[in-house]
């Protein structure tokens, strides 16, 4: 019996077709000796695969569309337990490994910036994430200050991330093939030396707060934290969000948060 997935347009699906990329990806990730590994969205496990290969304590995948996981099952790819029906996004992954785990996935790209702030939010157990993006939106998580694409997204990430384009991707891999090319992008945490100090929600309300209003001299923007006195601030104040680099947010934030 021959058995059809249909890619899905309200789940982002565009399946990948072309082996070799898949296996570029999963070199990615072998290189880093990841403990334990969670593929995001697996479709018809082009990429699990060559995942499942790679020495590691645990390979789990999670996939909300119960077409695909038919077929994964069907076509064993994987060993059915190694599969989670679910909602990635509402899924309590933590519970998935006893110890640190690596992200990796041909993401599904209408929830690509979700899947990284559930990283950032578990990012003391996500020492790697290895992901196929939109190339604007991979753009944007690796870009350096100055540019364009630099934004809050770009801050946060690299905040506790190396971030770092490794290969463009053309469109014709993919079924159905998107609009838009894409880039697969490969985060590395950064030591606890580099972050120990980070306060993290107070950092990101800091950029939230500058980029709210980008056009504006931060000056204007950073008044509503009503410090009194704005000395230390002075190098930043004539300057947009777009020209602060990573540390110079982290050193702002300190300052304002009075530490």
């Amino acid at each position: 019996m021959t058995y059809y997935v249909k890619p899905k347009k309200h789940l982002g699906q565009h399946f990948l077709i072309d082996r070799n990329i898949a296996e570029k990806i999963a070199s990615l990730v072998r290189n880093e000796n990841p403990l334990n590994i969670l593929e995001i969205g697996p479709g018809k496990g082009i990429l699990t695969q060559f995942l499942v290969d790679i020495p590691s304590d645990t390979f789990k995948c999670i996939e909300i569309d119960s077409e695909s996981v038919e077929w994964l099952k069907l076509n064993k790819v994987v060993l059915p337990d190694a599969i989670i029906e679910s909602d990635f996004l509402r899924y309590d992954i933590d519970s998935l490994f006893s110890g640190n785990y690596a992200l990796i996935g041909n993401f599904p790209y209408n929830i690509s910036s979700q899947i990284l702030f559930v990283m950032i939010e578990h990012s003391k157990r996500i020492p790697l994430l290895v992901g196929m993006f939109q190339k604007e939106v991979a753009e944007r998580i690796a870009a350096p200050h100055g540019s364009k694409t630099y934004g809050i997204l770009s801050v946060l990430v690299q905040a506790l991330y190396h971030a770092e384009i490794m290969f463009i991707v053309n469109e014709n891999v993919f079924q159905p093939p998107p609009k838009v090319k894409s880039a697969v992008i490969r985060l590395k945490q950064k030591t606890f030396e580099e972050t120990k100090d980070i306060d993290f929600p107070f950092l990101a309300s800091v950029v939230k707060t500058a980029f709210g209003q980008r056009r504006k001299m931060l000056r204007n923007t950073l008044a509503q934290f009503r410090i009194q006195d704005f000395s230390e601030l002075n190098q930043w104040l004539t300057f947009r969000p777009e020209q602060l680099s990573v540390g110079d947010f982290l050193k702002m934030a300190e300052i304002l948060s009075g530490k």
